[in-house]
């Protein structure tokens, strides 16, 4: 079986991402630990040290900018967390773009769209309410956060109202990129059925075997105090 090499930390939405895309197409794989700012006692803020890695010679030389994850195919080395989703998709699981280059284009819209609106608003209030120290939290921006996400929530509440998955009929690498995200904003700010067909398309996702394994965990959201 082929096995892919990652580098990233189980408990962040990217690295998630990957494992989880990992497990639909049918990839082994080897994960390393790796972080600048989390470590096993949570949040750096916590008096943790990181799982480091990110800042030596060898890691730099695979991917410059120190960032999370990183992926190596044999010698084929790959760096973002979209990029690796398109990457494993086109190589290993058509499925996971519909086997149809409109619904690749479509879902790989929506991975830009997601991050750029529905995970900067989840990061912040789960960073003031729980994986910063409690000193460093600051209520007033978790409040800020729950209310920026509302737009993108109504959004996709609105167009999930239509079909099953965020590009179409099937599931591809855009919901892999938004269920993350979507399950750790009902983590920390509960079910709402205000956004009924979002509760469907969680529970469609909850399905997976993948997302049980490397999303639905309440640890991987919940760092220790």
């Amino acid at each position: 079986m082929k096995t892919i090499r990652i580098w990233g930390r189980p408990n962040s939405e990217c690295t998630m991402r990957i494992l989880w895309a990992v497990v639909e197409a049918g990839l082994a794989h080897e994960l390393t630990l790796a972080s600048a700012v989390m470590g096993p006692r949570g949040h750096v803020s916590k008096g943790g040290p990181p799982f480091g890695i990110v800042d030596t010679p060898e890691y730099r030389a695979m991917n410059p900018h120190g960032t999370l994850p990183t992926i190596a195919d044999g010698d084929f080395v790959l760096w973002e967390s979209h990029g690796i989703l398109a990457y494993i998709a086109l190589t290993y699981a058509p499925t996971l773009y519909g086997q149809d280059f409109e619904t690749f284009a479509r879902a790989t819209s929506w991975i830009s769209w997601l991050n750029e609106n529905l995970l900067p608003p989840v990061a912040t209030i789960q960073k003031n309410v729980n994986r910063l120290a409690p000193n460093l939290r600051d209520p007033k921006l978790a409040e800020a956060g729950r209310r920026d996400i509302a737009r993108p929530l109504r959004a996709l509440n609105t167009h999930l109202a239509a079909q099953p998955f965020l590009a179409g009929d099937s599931f591809t690498i855009a919901d892999i990129a938004g269920g993350p995200t979507l399950h750790r904003y009902m983590l920390f700010c509960s079910r709402d059925e205000t956004y009924p067909h979002l509760n469907t398309w969680h529970a469609r996702l909850a399905e997976r075997e993948g997302f049980r394994r490397h999303v639905m965990p309440r640890a991987l959201h919940i760092d220790p105090d």
